[in-house]
């Protein structure tokens, strides 16, 4: 497996492409008078949206961010040539996107992104579940919304007793389900 700068895996001659951009959160609400604006996280905590000092909007216009915080779990952002509340209500509801160049992910970390649309297999009679189709992110862990090609809806636990192999090359999850999950 060879990664390039764009992106772009090649795997035994087989190209995959991934999203440059992720969306990461949107731009709520104006926050005060001096143009700073409320950005709902859509990342696994506002802290980590906090982290970026350029985001990006979905055209790929870079986003200059020149302080964050967090204010009970949304994020006021002070946005380089937003000075007014004028100028920061021109920009509500605009998705914000981070570039996957600037993360580096743990081992068996994944964007969700990357994981939508994975088939997912049993690891014992390699049967077909269905495609992951959306994640749901609680409290304790994730859960992986599972669509079967008869449209039965399946939620499978994002555990290590589950989930035993993610390979996004070969976009495909192999799963060891807990006894009941399928019945």
């Amino acid at each position: 497996m060879q990664r390039l700068k764009n992106n772009v895996i090649i795997n035994n001659e087989r190209v995959i492409k991934m999203k440059q951009y992720l969306e990461i959160g949107k731009i709520v609400s104006v926050f005060g008078i001096r143009g700073e604006v409320k950005v709902q996280p859509w990342c696994d905590s506002p802290e980590f949206l906090c982290e970026f000092d350029t985001l990006y909007y979905k055209s790929g216009t870079p986003v200059n961010i020149m302080k964050s915080r967090v204010a009970k779990n949304i994020v006021v952002m002070k946005i380089e040539g937003i000075d007014t509340v004028e100028q920061a209500q021109a920009i509500r509801n605009r998705v914000l996107y981070m570039d996957r160049n600037d993360v580096e992910l743990e081992e068996g970390s994944y964007f969700i992104q990357d994981l939508i649309g994975l088939t997912v297999y049993d690891e014992d009679s390699e049967k077909i579940y269905g495609k992951l189709i959306d994640v749901t992110e609680t409290g304790a862990n994730d859960v992986y919304h599972v669509k079967g090609d008869d449209g039965q809806m399946y939620y499978i636990p994002a555990i290590p007793q589950v989930i035993k192999n993610v390979d996004i090359e070969n976009e495909k999850m192999i799963i060891k389900p807990l006894d009941g999950l399928f019945d």
